[in-house]
């Protein structure tokens, strides 16, 4: 850099930063993905499992899971040299969903993860963004050993609008966490134009 210009010439780009929010039950692999993409150390606020929580913490179809997110994961991806995304995750487990209105302040978009062993446990989020008109993107995580779906199946299973997009995905694969969330970015771009022309019409 000199004197605060690139050397070809040409002045430093001032990239757009957008805020995704990376939702689901809970052990679906949100902080996964959230570690799998992020070009920084991911901040994770995870705990170990306790016996005192054992009562109201549903380990059934995850019981190899020993810790939980109990405020947020976040991380940071560069997907053009103009574009940056701040990935937050959520926690999963319902004593936790206060944070929830907390991380989704200035979220532009979501990730909503689904492992079709526990289908049931994406629904409150499916409910939180459709109820705050926050776009969002449903990402299938293929966990090794469950059964595979069409993904048109689990798009009757979820009940979901037409509009909204459905992905089959590997939390841990940073290729295909990439893809899900270009997609978030498309499906927002996608809302905000549809918006426009409906006003201008």
């Amino acid at each position: 850099m000199i004197f605060g210009r690139s050397q070809r010439g040409k002045p430093p780009v001032e990239p757009v930063t957008l805020k995704i929010l990376v939702a689901g039950g809970f052990g679906v692999g949100k902080t996964t993905l959230v570690g799998a993409v992020s070009e920084i150390r991911p901040l994770r606020t995870e705990e170990l499992l306790t016996e005192a929580g054992r009562p109201v913490d549903d380990v059934s179809g995850v019981e190899g899971k020993h810790t939980t997110t109990v405020a947020m994961d976040f991380g940071r991806i560069t997907l053009r040299e103009d574009l940056v995304l701040y990935l937050f995750g959520t926690p999963g487990q319902e004593r936790f969903w206060f944070m929830w209105d907390e991380l989704s302040e200035g979220a532009l978009g979501a990730v909503v993860l689904a492992d079709t062993r526990r289908l049931e446990d994406c629904f409150a989020a499916v409910d939180y963004f459709e109820r705050r008109s926050i776009p969002f993107v449903i990402g299938v995580n293929c966990f090794e050993g469950s059964a595979r779906y069409p993904a048109e199946t689990v798009r009757r299973a979820l009940d979901l609008d037409a509009d909204v997009p459905l992905v089959m995905c590997d939390a841990r694969d940073r290729e295909s966490v990439k893809e899900i969330l270009i997609g978030v970015v498309q499906h927002v771009m996608a809302q905000a134009s549809d918006r426009r022309r409906a006003v201008t019409t």
